[in-house]
């Protein structure tokens, strides 16, 4: 796998370096671990804030509940979970 360089400040490689102790894995995982967890988390902050937005456009939010509805019901076609 290629690797490269990146600067960081001392505090942070410090942080890096107990975590990597307390869990006794690389700082490569640690840092794999946390870029990853960063991701996931703008993912679910933009998917909030798109949310958000829909509910405050009350055309489109009347629209998403309607759709909504129409898949419940395609849901209650009689079949027992």
């Amino acid at each position: 796998m290629p690797t490269t360089t990146i600067r960081i400040s001392e505090s942070t490689r410090r942080m890096l370096g107990e975590l990597a102790r307390q869990d006794g894995k690389s700082l490569q995982s640690i840092i794999d671990r946390a870029v990853e967890a960063y991701r996931r988390q703008r993912f679910l902050e933009g998917l909030h804030n798109e949310f958000e937005a829909l509910r405050n456009d009350p055309d489109a939010w009347q629209t998403e509940k309607e759709e909504r509805a129409a898949w419940d019901a395609a849901l209650a076609d009689g079949e027992k979970p």
